[in-house]
């Protein structure tokens, strides 16, 4: 039996998604749920390909042409029996595809619709092209990102498509899930990016007054101009990273490196670029492996800054298993961890309209 036919593991088995294919955060989401069992039905185009064999993992794929009426009706077969719908369209196109939220709830009363965009399903912008970077902009994250007097820097597609996209989406499906026990209802999920954004913003916002931080561009104690929380090059023009905030913390960074002569005045921004000069000449006497053998596991809180290679690689993600390797192919682990219903990575198959038709059987034989 292979991986793609092989019963699902994790807390989430038994749970019934179609995804209607996208990219960015909504595929991130159905990997979520698939990697913790559910079974995830992905309505692809005909002649559609696997563009991110990762992300796109553990999906019972079915082309089915969208405009033709055989295809609507199957497509609405399955919705008619999922537990959880996932679009990340612009608002509009599943009503004029006939399968908007009005329509799809009737037939289903219980059906958890999640839909997956940038600015909403409402508001001035919501019609409007854009990308993570364009959602991440009008939050205030993206202007906390990058050097002191110089534009902001988008940090790769994290902050919005992801951190402020496909897990708040996530949560969000499964809290209606959950909410679904109690009132035996479904519920649309409208999952904006620029409203999860907003949110991983909340601790800034509750602490804009303090001294220290602040989301000024290049500046204050997490903004990089702290010299105990950056990252450093070293003498092979590799990098490490430091994150010593706490004064004991701080204290053993510069007694192991060296450098006593800092301990004084560290939350003196007055000192900070002094500081960092002299940290950053001290790093640069060394290659980072020599710094990792002197600092790594210590209190000095401190880690090299690796590349997705040399990450898999790294002992404490080689020991917690972090990386997968599935029919050829490294795959990231399943997260979190679960001690009596661990998730597994599994291969996609092109079998959709025969679970579709499952879950028809599935229905009837229960009433």
């Amino acid at each position: 039996m292979s991986q793609a036919t092989a019963p699902s593991l994790g807390p989430l088995v038994g749970l019934k998604v179609v995804e209607f294919a996208g990219i960015g955060p909504g595929p991130h989401v159905a990997m979520l749920l698939a990697d913790l069992g559910a079974e995830v039905v992905t309505i692809v185009r005909p002649g559609a390909v696997v563009t991110n064999p990762v992300v796109e993992r553990a999906r019972h794929r079915a082309e089915i042409n969208m405009k033709s009426e055989e295809g609507l009706a199957l497509a609405k077969s399955a919705c008619a029996r999922a537990d959880v719908l996932l679009e990340g369209f612009r608002p509009g196109v599943m009503e004029r595809l006939g399968l908007g939220p009005d329509v799809l709830l009737k037939a289903n009363p219980r059906l958890i619709y999640a839909r997956m965009t940038g600015w909403g399903q409402d508001g001035p912008l919501a019609q409007a092209a854009g990308h993570d970077i364009n959602y991440i902009a009008i939050t205030g994250a993206l202007s906390a990102v990058g050097h002191a007097g110089e534009p902001a820097v988008p940090p790769q597609n994290l902050v919005g498509d992801f951190g402020g996209g496909s897990m708040y989406c996530a949560f969000g499906i499964l809290a209606a899930l959950y909410e679904r026990e109690r009132s035996g209802q479904g519920q649309v999920v409208d999952a904006a990016i620029v409203d999860g954004a907003t949110s991983l913003m909340s601790f800034f916002l509750g602490v804009r007054d303090r001294p220290f931080i602040t989301t000024e561009r290049g500046k204050g104690m997490l903004g990089g101009a702290a010299p105990f929380y950056r990252c450093f090059e070293c003498a092979d023009g590799r990098e490490v990273s430091v994150g010593a905030i706490e004064k004991q913390f701080y204290a053993e960074l510069l007694a192991k490196a060296g450098a006593g002569e800092l301990a004084q005045g560290q939350m003196d921004p007055v000192n900070w670029d002094d500081y960092t000069a002299k940290l950053a000449a001290l790093f640069k006497t060394r290659p980072q492996a020599e710094w990792v053998e002197l600092l790594e596991g210590s209190d000095a809180c401190f880690a090299p800054v690796l590349d997705l290679e040399e990450a898999r690689d790294h002992p404490h993600m080689k020991a917690r298993k972090a990386y997968v390797e599935h029919d050829g192919e490294w795959h990231t682990a399943p997260a979190p961890r679960f001690s009596r219903t661990p998730g597994a990575v599994r291969s996609s198959a092109e079998d959709g309209a025969e679970v579709i038709a499952a879950w028809a059987v599935s229905r009837q034989e229960t009433g």
